[in-house]
């Protein structure tokens, strides 16, 4: 049996996945924390991805292995392969200042043609620009930019400090894949080439960025034995691009050209996959590349699954029951509407936003309207995603529904309602980590594996268009 591994390094946790090349049959895992915080010393990742090797049985009789991990991460790193400060997280808002002054410097139509981007706090170009006005003697000691993913395939192959690493710091090693170097700002995913001029007036002088590496090219081969004390190397294995976390859940999904992809987690995620490039100067699509050669536009929101977490809460039930509340009222939650924006929102951009129920009679204050309401508006709100990629000329022939909250059965039959095309709901698993091992496949033999994706639900159509025309009306008081 030939095995293959996959590496989820992201914001909570590293999660290693081993498979069987043949068939894509989960063979071992293993699993390791990440500290919380926004700003966090890359050495934590590092040690994390050891332990999830070791929990995972090791690397020893691997083939091949890839990294997806979280994206927009700042790793700065000095010419001697030392990281020069912690590394600001996607979610790390400190920069949110330094994103107003690039788009008042260059524009934003202007970045979005460049970039496919509009600069918002969590892309790594705000976080350089901040680093330049904040802490400017760190910023002259950066001699090289990796994002999460980079920098650990950069050590597992070997390389570091030389008291930390076999190979030392060889910068020009870094590589990178084009769906995470697509959310940097500094990268052009129309021409494949950095975009040096961006880079310069964020960081404020220019420095060695990862190689951009293409659907299923190798970084390398060889990486570092993880199990040994004296830092040998396994030599034979091969090494894959790595890529976003998002990107990464796409490829784990089998994700194609026609797949919109709608993640419920804590915050909401919607990305297809298309032929070609996204521009939206509103910011709010970003314009991402995809892990298999395409493209992956994408819309965040902020209010997802807690939003059910909220009206559990307040109704004093679990998911299951809430879920069985919500089905028992008709649809439309007899009138009631959600707004959902409990933590202001980013799609629309309101950060200073809070929710909102509508609608509200002492006929149709019930438990059960409350319950679909709850819902209604989460699922409501992704759809508001859903329209700002179908306006970027995406055709959506499938609806992909994952995260925990997809299991509910309200939600998956409430899904069918809200979104105009057919939902199909895989079975749950760790799809970034998936998608890495798909990539290590991919490196090692030259073609991407076609594993099987199992699929739990897929609830027939039943579009009811009032739900989301009376949301939209709701929602549409927030910019009246």
């Amino acid at each position: 049996m030939t095995l293959v591994a996959g590496v989820d390094s992201s914001t909570q946790s590293c999660k290693v996945v081993v498979r069987d090349l043949e068939t894509g049959a989960v063979v071992r895992t293993g699993r390791a924390s990440h500290p919380d915080g926004t700003s966090v010393d890359p050495q934590a990742w590092w040690d994390a991805l050891v332990t999830a090797i070791a929990d995972a049985g090791g690397l020893a009789d691997v083939a091949a292995v890839s990294i997806g991990g979280q994206q927009h991460g700042m790793v700065a790193l000095d010419a001697e392969g030392y990281v020069v400060r912690d590394a600001l997280l996607w979610n790390d808002t400190r920069s949110s200042g330094a994103a107003a002054d690039l788009i008042s410097e260059f524009g934003a139509d202007a970045l979005a043609a460049r970039t496919g981007l509009v600069p918002v706090a969590s892309f790594t170009s705000t976080k350089l620009r901040w680093l330049r006005d904040a802490e400017p003697e760190n910023a002259a000691s950066v001699a090289a930019v990796a994002l999460p993913h980079d920098w650990l395939t950069w050590r597992l192959r070997g390389f570091g400090p030389e008291d930390q690493s076999p190979l030392g710091p060889v910068l020009e090693e870094l590589t990178t894949d084009r769906s995470d170097v697509s959310g940097t700002g500094y990268w052009n995913p129309a021409t494949g080439e950095y975009d040096r001029d961006l880079l310069i007036a964020a960081l404020g002088h220019d420095a060695v960025v990862p190689r951009v590496l293409g659907a299923g090219e190798r970084a390398g081969t060889g990486i570092v034995d993880t199990a040994a004390a004296d830092g040998s190397l396994l030599a034979d294995v091969v090494v894959g691009p790595g890529a976003g976390d998002n990107a990464a859940a796409g490829l784990g999904l089998g994700a194609v050209s026609g797949d919109v992809v709608v993640s419920l987690g804590t915050s909401g995620t919607v990305f297809a996959v298309t032929e070609r490039t996204s521009e939206d100067p509103s910011g709010i699509v970003a314009g991402f590349a995809s892990a298999s050669g395409e493209y992956l536009p994408l819309v965040c929101t902020l209010n997802a699954a807690r939003v059910l977490d909220a009206f559990a809460r307040v109704l004093g039930v679990d998911h299951d029951e809430l879920g069985r509340l919500a089905l028992e009222a008709q649809p439309g939650a007899g009138g009631a509407v959600l707004v959902p924006y409990f933590e202001g929102e980013r799609t629309p951009n309101l950060p200073d936003a809070t929710a909102t129920l509508f609608g509200l009679t002492l006929l149709s204050t019930t438990r059960e309207n409350l319950a679909r309401a709850a819902v209604e508006g989460m699922l409501c709100a992704l759809a508001d995603g859903v329209e700002a990629i179908l306006a970027q000329g995406v055709e959506a022939r499938r609806l992909l529904l994952v995260g925990g909250a997809a299991q509910n059965p309200a939600v998956q039959a409430i899904a069918a309602q809200v979104f105009g095309v057919p939902v199909e709901i895989p079975t749950p698993g760790e799809y970034v980590a998936a998608g890495a091992a798909v990539q290590a496949a991919w490196a090692l033999t030259g073609a991407r594996p076609e594993w099987p994706i199992e699929v739990v639900a897929a609830p027939p159509v039943d579009h009811r268009p009032l739900i989301l025309e009376r949301y939209r009306v709701a929602a549409g008081t927030y910019s009246a």
